[in-house]
């Protein structure tokens, strides 16, 4: 880098510029991919703590289950 002149043609218009140096624009990941693969890496290490209930005992109502047919082409476990 320090090689390059600190004076360098432009190649739009052939005018002389003034090198600038900035930060490269490497990602073009929105903020929101950004807060899932933190929030990934972070479950990782601290993962959240998750209330079950006792074996054999069931949390809430029965699960309810659907009547479309195309469901019941589904694997069950």
């Amino acid at each position: 880098m320090r090689s390059v002149p600190d004076l360098v043609s432009c190649p739009t218009c052939a005018c002389t510029a003034r090198r600038r140096m900035s930060a490269p624009g490497i990602s073009t990941a929105s903020s929101a991919a950004f807060r899932l693969i933190d929030d990934t890496k972070r479950s990782a290490h601290e993962p959240a703590v998750v209330n079950s209930p006792a074996p054999g005992r069931r949390s809430g109502p029965a699960q309810k289950y659907t009547l479309n047919p195309l469901h019941k082409k589904l694997p069950r476990p």
